[in-house]
């Protein structure tokens, strides 16, 4: 089974599998309103667990999955690679994805860890193509997809069937193929 290194090292970020003492930065990002603003809502301590069990577990079996962005030893968030659990035109897929703490915005730190877990992925993986999706008030998220190379799927756009909120639900789709990223 072909497989993603455990660590991805870039000039300002180290990316590295989630590790237990990732715990509680964790839980503090998902439970941030500012960070989840785009969610349903923010995260519980258990829901958080779960998910750091989860995101472990998937790595191991598939290969591939989610990275701890780690900015001069702190953690920053996370980036990587996931499967989506939900039924959407587009699924199944494999979808990249990031979330980081306030004090690692702005810093291009998104676009950086999201363009190498492409890179890595596409050199390691046989995948064809990678999606992402925001909800359509997620500007800045968008923006990083732009700046990866991602292309907007004019005819993706679809309503998140996991999120309630009609101001949240409409959200964008973006696609890159392996063969565009290599002509980057």
């Amino acid at each position: 089974m072909p497989i993603c290194p455990g660590e991805i090292v870039t000039n300002a970020l180290r990316l590295r599998r989630l590790r237990k003492t990732d715990t509680d930065a964790f839980i503090a990002m998902n439970a941030d309103l500012n960070v989840m603003e785009f969610f349903p809502r923010p995260w519980s301590p258990e829901e958080s667990k779960a998910a750091l069990a989860r995101i472990d577990q998937a790595f191991d079996e598939r290969g591939f999955g989610i990275y701890a962005i780690e900015v001069s030893g702190i953690f920053g968030g996370i980036v990587g690679l996931s499967i989506p659990s939900f039924n959407a035109p587009f699924t199944p897929c494999v979808e990249i994805l990031w979330r980081l703490t306030p004090p690692s915005w702005g810093k291009g730190y998104a676009t950086a860890a999201a363009a190498a877990v492409l890179q890595t992925a596409f050199q390691s993986l046989p995948l064809e193509e990678v999606v992402s999706f925001a909800s359509r008030n997620n500007v800045k998220s968008i923006r990083v997809m732009q700046k990866i190379g991602m292309r907007l799927d004019p005819h993706g756009d679809f309503d998140h069937p996991d999120v309630e909120n009609p101001t949240l639900r409409p959200h964008v789709l973006y696609r890159i193929s392996a063969d565009h990223l290599r002509y980057m």
